[in-house]
């Protein structure tokens, strides 16, 4: 590729520039520290939000300490407080939502990537990224008039009727509970997870998709074998970036996942999240004990946070072990 063409008018001025600043030394060292200073801020922010929320807590970890993270009971009147019922609900909804999204959102990336016709392309990715932008409390409203009545009346009498044995599914049904939270998160999380499957399973050389079906390979292989297994890392690091947004995620849980401070199997039932709890309650605590308690949900809402993606990163590290990408 041939350089452009540069005006001699054009290259005296750059050159005048270039010559007439001085040492560059002074320069790139300031801002190798302003790349340095934005880089441990991220190290600051959380060590500041951390250590508010330890500050903010201390009544109820001196009182409980900890056994307050798995306590069932939630009695503002009497001063007795227990986290386990939100930190269970927060878990469940985002794992039934991760059950429904991830195979829906890869579907849609190995659609968009593999088998989609140029024209439908485009539109189809705008369509998906769209769902990202639209705000939580207009899910929520969806969610109430539109999904909760549809799972009440058409799907979950066939759940209980199929599956009603395994105790997950059970009468009696509101329509709101774990699986309506369950379920608007995973429509919430799936742009997330498919918009970046899309782009990792994009940067799969051309030469592997290739390599495969000249072995004589189905489309489906190709794609499994091919371009899959050369992008699962990235699959994996998308699907803990959408699970981030499950367990944090507050007004649209909250309008449909019933608020109710209960541990139970029955994915019918109603439950209460950590984000939903901190968002209803906070503005009625009337004491210092009472707000000290919604604020350690806080933190067992970020110790969870923690947890969780520790743990993926470690699932990745397990399945990966560091393997470069490799031909099928």
């Amino acid at each position: 590729m041939r350089p452009p063409i540069v005006s001699d008018a054009e290259q005296s001025e750059i050159r005048r520039f270039l010559l007439g600043r001085g040492s560059s030394t002074l320069q790139d060292r300031g801002f190798a520290w302003l790349m340095l200073g934005c880089a441990l801020s991220i190290f600051a922010i959380v060590a500041l939000i951390a250590t508010e929320l330890v500050l903010r807590s201390q009544l109820t970890i001196q009182k409980f300490g900890i056994t307050f993270f798995f306590g069932h009971a939630w009695d503002p009147v009497s001063g007795n407080f227990g986290a386990f019922p939100f930190i269970y609900g927060t878990l469940m909804s985002s794992l039934v939502a991760l059950c429904i999204a991830v195979p829906l959102s890869v579907g849609v990336a190995i659609f968009i990537t593999e088998m989609c016709p140029k024209f439908l392309r485009g539109p189809l990715s705008f369509l998906t990224e769209l769902l990202a932008a639209i705000p939580s409390v207009v899910y929520g409203l969806w969610a109430i008039f539109t999904l909760v009545p549809l799972l009440r009346e058409h799907i979950d009498p066939v759940l209980i009727k199929l599956f009603g044995w395994t105790g997950l599914f059970a009468a009696p049904d509101f329509g709101l509970g774990t699986l309506s939270a369950g379920v608007i998160l995973s429509i919430m999380i799936l742009p997330i997870i498919s918009s970046l499957t899309r782009e990792v399973m994009t940067a799969v050389p051309h030469s592997q998709r290739e390599a495969v079906l000249a072995l004589g390979a189905t489309r489906w292989e190709m794609i499994r074998m091919g371009v899959l297994r050369n992008a699962r890392i990235g699959i994996v690091g998308s699907v803990i970036l959408g699970l981030g947004r499950a367990l944090g995620e507050t007004m649209a849980v909250t309008m449909v996942i019933g608020n109710s401070p209960q541990i139970m199997k029955n994915l019918l039932a109603p439950a209460y999240s950590m984000a939903s709890v901190i968002a209803n309650e906070f503005s009625e605590a009337s004491d210092d004990m009472y707000r000290s308690a919604l604020i350690e949900i806080g933190l067992a809402l970020f110790i969870v946070t923690i947890l969780v993606n520790a743990l993926a990163r470690l699932l990745v590290w397990a399945v990966t072990r560091g393997a470069p990408p490799r031909a099928a």
